[in-house]
């Protein structure tokens, strides 16, 4: 997918460039910069002093050298202050020129870390806004595979109210558990099946949309990328619009629309049921089609239905609570 994010150290990524917040005057800094300095070598700093010094959300370039990256993009992070003087616009633009510098350089793929959040003083949870709303602006309009590294679930928290009422949900539907503690795997697979229990409890806002494409997905032999191909034409999409929505790679919807024999993961059919905006049950439909199914015994699928059941589809937005409460998301499940 365009977009993953992953837990891992940025100086093992072995991508077209990493992303190394520095200070505007030439320096091998603290944290992860100073790693970075180490795995390089001394070179990288020469290379980076020759550059002379940054304003605020400048990017440049330098060789990886000793690094698996073959380029490193130091950017001139903003400092956090009070949040009141345009500190969030100035990190947006800094992801934004590094990017952008990227592509200028015609690179495939980049890793940042969460740029900002560590000496510069930024929330960590104002951070990682920030970033999802550069990445997925850019992704709108380009094509580059772009990481995010994180090494830990807090660094990954949407805004409390959100991130309650989805635990809270997750909580209610998962309870069912709780009260066959010894039974193991087995009785959850068996739990499975039981979403008919839980039809007449509305733990939260229960939203039920009317099928729009019962017609089209009735037709359980009908191949997967017909059904598909009929919903886009039904909603008025294009292509990009779609795959660029689903976060999924353009070569990878290629191979899905034009081969009826392509049988896509679960992730992947849950990336486009989220980019066409279905509703539960329509949901539930496409994804039979491929011999899966939505299940309560699975805090991943309960995640999802969630976000189905409230109408929110912003795809980033879903896989950060993915992975703050379980550490997966669409794009690595």
């Amino acid at each position: 997918m365009p977009f993953s994010i992953v837990r891992n150290d940025i100086t093992k990524m072995e991508v077209d460039a990493i992303v190394n917040s520095t200070s505007p005057i030439p320096s091998t800094g603290g944290g992860t910069e100073a790693k970075i300095n180490q795995v390089a070598g001394e070179k990288l700093f020469m290379e980076r002093s020759s550059l002379g010094n940054l304003y605020t959300t400048q990017a440049v370039m330098t060789e990886g050298f000793n690094l698996p990256a073959k380029y490193v993009i130091h950017v001139a992070s903003p400092i956090y202050e009070d949040g009141k003087k345009g500190e969030d616009h100035l990190l947006y633009i800094t992801y934004l020129n590094a990017l952008n510098l990227a592509k200028e350089k015609q690179l495939d793929s980049i890793a940042f870390p969460l740029l900002a959040s560590g000496l510069m003083g930024f929330p960590r949870g104002d951070a990682l806004s920030i970033a999802l709303k550069a990445i997925k602006d850019f992704l709108l309009e380009n094509e580059m595979m772009i990481y995010l590294l994180v090494y830990d679930k807090l660094s990954y928290l949407i805004s409390l109210e959100r991130f309650a009422n989805v635990k809270s949900y997750l909580d209610e539907n998962l309870e069912i558990e709780e009260y066959y503690p010894h039974h193991g795997k087995s009785s959850r697979m068996r739990f499975a099946n039981m979403e008919n229990i839980y039809a007449d409890r509305v733990p939260l806002k229960k939203i039920k949309k009317e099928r729009s494409f019962e017609n089209i997905l009735k037709d359980l032999e009908e191949p997967f990328n017909l059904s598909l191909l009929k919903i886009i034409d039904a909603k008025g999409l294009t292509d990009p619009e779609v795959y660029k929505k689903a976060n999924i790679d353009r070569k990878l919807f290629s191979k899905i629309k034009t081969n009826k024999d392509y049988h896509p993961r679960k992730n992947t059919v849950l990336s486009l049921c989220i980019a066409l905006e279905l509703g539960l049950d329509d949901t539930k439909d496409l994804l039979q089609k491929c011999g899966y199914a939505l299940s309560m015994a699975s805090k991943f699928d309960i995640i999802i239905q969630y976000f189905i059941e409230n109408e929110n589809y912003d795809i980033y937005e879903i896989d950060g609570t993915l992975f703050s409460l379980i550490g997966k998301t669409l794009s690595n499940f």
